[in-house]
């Protein structure tokens, strides 16, 4: 098993039909203890999240859910602490939490732009700290935050502006801990999707689905496990020399 015992913390995990869960299915498959993080997560949706991965795997996967508003950082502190006292170590981070919304940049107020920022990067900014505390320590980990082809192609396809801002921002985040980390053993690395069959697509025109699929070379929208083997790879020791890297999950719609 590629990640036996390791101990992974999977943020934005709570929907069936995220990345989120695809990763914390994927890992727990491949022998990790997975924390299983989101705003909208309980007992009934970790024990749901548990019980699909279960069933599906024919495995009884160690798994527990945490409640984290990652926009406070006394939020993510208090995380990260529970997941040391519980397991004693974090092996890797794997941040897929994020919202998206679709404006033009005369249409985005105030509120809009500092709720996409707090959760989208200032989040990833609280949750990579917390866990780079617990890693320099250790003197490992790894680091895997998901942004968005919209950040490298300028907008996305349903995002607007300030969402391609904060997922840069992400990006660039990832690069500076990369750099100013590696001396302690922690790698650190961006997975940027493009549109992916998840919630966020949720409204979509069937002929705009069509349309958008036309033009990627792949020839179909990607699936949340195709983004999950990413980060798999990423939070793996097969990654061992591999830091500040943006790795493209987006079928060739984005080639550059």
């Amino acid at each position: 098993m590629i990640l036996k015992d390791k101990v992974c913390v999977v943020v934005g995990a709570a929907s069936l039909r995220g990345i989120g869960f695809a990763v914390a299915d994927l890992f727990a498959s491949q022998g990790a203890k997975v924390i299983a993080v989101d705003v909208a997560m309980d007992e009934d949706v970790a024990a749901t999240i548990k019980h699909t991965i279960d069933e599906k795997n024919q495995m009884n996967s160690v798994l527990i859910g945490r409640k984290c508003d990652i926009s406070s950082s006394l939020d993510c502190a208090g995380l990260f602490d529970e997941v040391v006292r519980e397991f004693g170590k974090v092996d890797a981070l794997v941040n897929c939490a994020g919202i998206v919304q679709s404006l033009s940049i005369l249409s985005i107020e105030e509120p809009d732009f500092d709720r996409m920022i707090n959760i989208n990067l200032k989040g990833a900014f609280n949750l990579s700290k917390e866990s780079l505390r617990i890693m320099k320590t250790q003197g490992y980990g790894s680091i895997i935050n998901v942004a968005s082809v919209a950040a490298q192609r300028g907008g996305g396809l349903v995002g607007g502006a300030h969402y391609a801002a904060s997922k840069g921002g992400v990006i660039s985040l990832t690069k500076t801990i990369a750099r100013e980390f590696g001396v302690h053993g922690i790698r650190a690395n961006t997975v940027c999707p493009s549109m992916t069959e998840t919630g966020m697509i949720d409204g979509m025109s069937a002929d705009k689905y069509k349309e958008i699929v036309a033009s990627i070379p792949l020839q179909r929208a990607g699936r949340a496990v195709d983004i999950a083997g990413a980060c798999m790879f990423l939070a793996s020791d097969y990654s061992s020399y591999i830091t500040g890297s943006t790795v493209d999950v987006n079928g060739g719609s984005h080639i550059h």
